[in-house]
């Protein structure tokens, strides 16, 4: 006797999928002690260049500088992230270090 095969579920909407995603990256870390160290020390480098300068080359230009991208791959890295998630923590991230900066697109990091 065989097993019947389990069910598949299609995915139609793709939107809060990928939202989903992201939302599992998210550190819901709200510890009073960890958002003063993240004051103190500076957590994330508020010095770092988040948008790309326009270099004059042909074609569209960067948004996110280099330092920007690596900052993400670096977190993905660390973490052993997929890509989705790893936009969602780096979104955490900058809200617990209180920058308003745009956070990268999967795609962009996948590219880049």
């Amino acid at each position: 006797m065989s097993k019947p095969s389990p069910a598949r579920y299609r995915t139609t909407n793709w939107s809060s999928y990928t939202a989903s995603l992201k939302k599992r990256g998210s550190l819901l870390i709200r510890c009073q002690a960890t958002h003063v160290c993240m004051r103190e020390r500076g957590g994330v480098d508020k010095e770092i260049i988040w948008l790309a300068p326009h270099d004059g080359s042909p074609g569209r230009p960067a948004v996110f500088s280099d330092a920007a991208i690596q900052f993400c791959l670096t977190i993905k890295v660390l973490f052993k992230l997929p890509l989705r998630q790893t936009t969602g923590m780096v979104a955490s991230l900058l809200k617990l270090a209180n920058l308003n900066w745009a956070v990268q697109d999967y795609t962009t990091l996948c590219r880049r």
